[in-house]
């Protein structure tokens, strides 16, 4: 199968990372409703989102491509932190994972237009922050860099670097699980041959322990 992809979404850290890849894709952002349902968990929640985008995109009469759409939510417990609103909403939510494990859920769904077919992933990570200084955080806010991120933060952030002895998917952390994705394309019959724990060595000077167990099937982020 030659992989042509339609990615639903217009992320910066999302093409570059499935550039990374090699996959041929074109960019189609899917405008949706994003609002949570009333009582609605993470998980449900992001999966049900990464479907919509992809269904929205895909009913684009011009889309003869497989589609891929994402979603990304930071958790804290059940509770859905989307980007602050100011300053004001940034310092908040640093202080309340400052020095606290939390959760970061990717869904993924693959999508082809002719039939309908539908795959989905979902990578769920625990994210452990560190306990940085109240002056580490100001300064970090007053850069910007927190006003357009879920959670307020980045974790591939060099300055700030909020995260410690994090052992788990770092891509999904940005936004796209790179091995999850490969793995869905594999039960696809369209997946590159690529060296995914290779990808993120040299581009996110990250070892992932897990690579082997996602490849292998297991539910693990």
């Amino acid at each position: 199968m030659d992989l042509k992809i339609t990615l639903a979404s217009n992320s910066p850290r999302r093409r570059q990372l499935l550039g990374w890849l090699g996959i041929d894709f074109v960019s189609r952002p899917a405008d949706i409703d994003e609002s949570a349902l009333p009582g609605e968990l993470p998980r449900p929640y992001v999966l049900r989102l990464a479907e919509s985008k992809a269904r929205a995109a895909a009913h684009n009469p011009s889309c003869d491509r497989l589609v891929l759409a994402a979603d990304t939510i930071v958790a804290d417990g059940n509770a859905l932190l989307g980007k602050p609103d100011g300053e004001n909403g940034a310092r908040g939510m640093l202080n309340a994972l400052r020095g606290r494990t939390h959760q970061v859920h990717t869904a993924l769904a693959l999508l082809e237009p002719p039939d309908g077919r539908l795959l989905t992933e979902l990578c769920s990570t625990n994210v452990p922050m560190r306990a940085y200084t109240d002056a580490e955080m100001e300064a970090y806010i007053a850069s910007g860099d927190p006003l357009d991120k879920a959670g307020a933060y980045a974790i591939q952030s060099v300055e700030f670097h909020p995260v410690e002895q994090f052992s788990g998917c770092y891509a999904s952390v940005m936004g796209l699980p790179m091995c999850h994705l490969l793995r869905a394309l594999r039960r696809w019959g369209a997946a590159p041959d690529v060296d995914v724990a290779q990808i993120c060595r040299e581009n996110l000077h990250y070892h992932c322990p897990i690579s082997e167990a996602v490849l292998r099937g297991e539910a693990i982020g």
